[in-house]
């Protein structure tokens, strides 16, 4: 039982130990807001915010190399034709 808790311990020190310290401004109107705001974690928040913007850039940047690719490949493709080659394979 003791080594069941210690274990957990260990495991929620290396997560927080992870985690890094970003200084966000924010206007004094709305910071009034978000402190009459108690039951909100604001730290969650801004995590979320930050994961969303930064898979939403991956994407973006992941699409534009697909379509750099794509413009700079010589060879002419063309998805109904591959389609009807597989089909005709098939049969």
């Amino acid at each position: 039982m003791g080594y069941l808790r210690f274990s957990n311990y260990i495991k929620y020190v290396q997560i927080v130990m992870c985690m890094s310290n970003v200084t966000v401004r924010v206007p004094e109107e709305l910071k009034g807001r978000m402190k009459r705001c108690k039951s909100v974690n604001w730290s969650e928040v801004a995590r979320k915010a930050f994961e969303d913007a930064a898979h939403k850039e991956e994407i973006q940047c992941a699409a534009e190399a697909i379509k750099n690719l794509r413009l700079e490949s010589k060879a002419e493709w063309d998805g109904t034709k591959e389609i009807r080659r597989w089909r005709d394979a098939a049969k």
